[in-house]
């Protein structure tokens, strides 16, 4: 049955016929991103009105959120199977917004994780139907178009939210971080859910139904890497003989077959070509968030700042980030994937190397900052082009299945490296020793992850054929790339 919504009418995103569709969605992503920047800064307060400091509970309320959403993003597409996009956002927001009242009222840092589960499960879902609701009712010029302006969503967040979110906590109450979102939320659920059910019911496209269906296939074993992953960091983070080894083993036997059957095959092995890139996304957001997470407990609870000046620290790599993302663009059609893969690894690795340097009392604040920027340029140069090396070498009839393998390998780097760095961070606090120990730890294993991407780099496709132009017989491929190219979500 023909969509109607496909019919082009000559207007473009801001026309009076997307205008609503677009400010919602780009308004409900601002609020996701703005939620997930704001939180990583405030966390150490927060960690500290609840737990006291316990760097144990602190991982785990900044993992269980990206886990969830893992499992949000593989049952929204199940919801979306040929029927309508309303309810399945509906409950994404439901689910952000119950996740956001149990996090501001939250009496422990127990129930507060809870709440950051909750949140996960709705941020999975919410972007999964944007990105349906984009191929429903946008013509194909403008699905690129709206991609590039949905990655620019981050921006202003990155710019704002940490900084922002660092003042409301340090002058009223960390409270009002989660509570004062949800004013936004409805504002964004009243502006865009016309424009969603206005999609109707019966526009899903064969194409949309087949990825739902492996939606639905994939969804019992995202639940199962989603649960091994939490096994194993639950593990580590004991540190003991019992439970923790038990835990470990029972973990990674768990979810190195789901993610086997998740991702291209030869995945786990750094096979060459496609398998190398999708592995060495997992091994990039690894590394960057087993540090990246405890910059905020670096700067305030280790050397006494204010959570203000976390997050310039924050806001500096966000920056950086995205201008990294802006230069690798114009260097990869000459260059390739390789050396700018290289080149990320190895700067990220510098950089956390560098801004470790900070647990030094002496070393100035300014100079965490500058560093930190530094390691976020690195993000910018690495992190596209290995979504662009994923679409270009999967073939046309997988690369569905490969895409989402790289998300998945994403997802599951930045939930272990945090879950890792926690888990470091509460073993050296344990043991007795100052909170350094465990931030150096936590460092260094982000180094060493940095170390080993860099040579994994060379399995990477290089020269001319590893930048041929993306098929445009595939639409859902170039509005990938236009998201790749142009943004990232931190």
């Amino acid at each position: 049955m023909p969509n109607p919504q496909h019919h082009d009418a000559g207007g473009g995103l801001w026309s009076p016929g997307h205008r609503a569709l677009t400010i919602g969605l780009v308004l409900t992503i601002t609020l996701v991103a703005s939620e997930a920047l704001a939180v990583t800064n405030v966390m150490p307060i927060v960690a500290e009105d609840l737990a006291g400091g316990d760097p144990a509970l602190y991982g785990w309320a900044l993992s269980a959120f990206i886990l969830a959403s893992l499992v949000g993003i593989a049952a929204a597409g199940v919801l979306i199977d040929r029927g309508s996009l309303t309810r399945p956002y509906l409950l994404g927001l439901g689910l952000f917004s119950v996740g956001l009242i149990v996090c501001g009222l939250a009496p422990s840092m127990p129930i507060l994780v809870v709440g950051r589960a909750l949140q996960g499960l709705g941020a999975g879902a919410i972007p999964a139907v944007g990105y349906v609701a984009i191929g429903r009712a946008l013509p194909e010029r403008l699905r690129a178009e709206m991609f590039a302006v949905l990655s620019t969503a981050w921006v202003l967040p990155g710019l704002l939210a940490p900084g922002i979110a660092g003042a409301v906590a340090e002058v009223f109450h960390w409270r009002l971080v989660f509570l004062g979102l949800l004013p936004l939320i409805a504002l964004a659920a009243v502006m865009t859910t016309p424009a969603i059910r206005a999609l109707g019911v019966t526009s899903a496209s064969e194409r949309e139904h087949e990825v739902a269906e492996d939606s639905r296939r994939r969804l019992p074993l995202a639940i199962v890497l989603a649960i091994g992953a939490g096994l194993t960091i639950a593990g580590l983070t004991d540190a003991q003989l019992w439970p923790g080894l038990p835990l470990v083993v029972v973990g990674i036997a768990l979810a190195l077959p789901a993610f086997r059957r998740l991702t291209p095959p030869g995945t786990l092995r750094a096979a060459r070509g496609l398998p190398s890139a999708v592995l060495l996304r997992g091994t990039l957001t690894f590394a960057f968030f087993c540090a990246d997470a405890y910059v905020p407990v670096a700067f305030q609870d280790w050397r006494g700042t204010s959570a203000i000046e976390a997050g310039i620290a924050l806001t500096a790599a966000t920056l950086s980030w995205t201008s990294g993302a802006w230069v690798q663009a114009r260097l990869i059609g000459r260059i390739g994937p390789r050396p700018l893969v290289r080149t990320g690894f190895l700067v990220v690795g510098v950089g956390i190397t560098l801004f470790g340097l900070m647990l030094i009392p002496s070393v100035p604040i300014a100079w965490g900052i500058v560093a930190w920027a530094f390691t976020g340029l690195g993000m910018g140069f690495s992190y596209s082009p290995l979504a662009l090396t994923v679409l270009r070498e999967a073939p046309p009839e997988t690369q569905g299945a490969a895409t989402a393998g790289l998300q998945l390998s994403d997802v599951l780097g930045t939930a272990l490296g945090i879950g890792v760095g926690g888990a470091l961070i509460a073993i050296g606090d344990r043991s007795g020793g100052e909170e350094w120990v465990g931030l150096a730890a936590a460092f260094t294993v982000g180094v060493v992850a940095a170390a080993i991407g860099v040579v994994l780099a060379a399995r990477l496709p290089g020269g001319a054929h590893a930048t041929a132009p993306i098929r445009r017989d595939h639409p859902e491929a170039a509005s990938e790339a236009a998201l790749a190219v142009t943004g990232h979500e931190r």
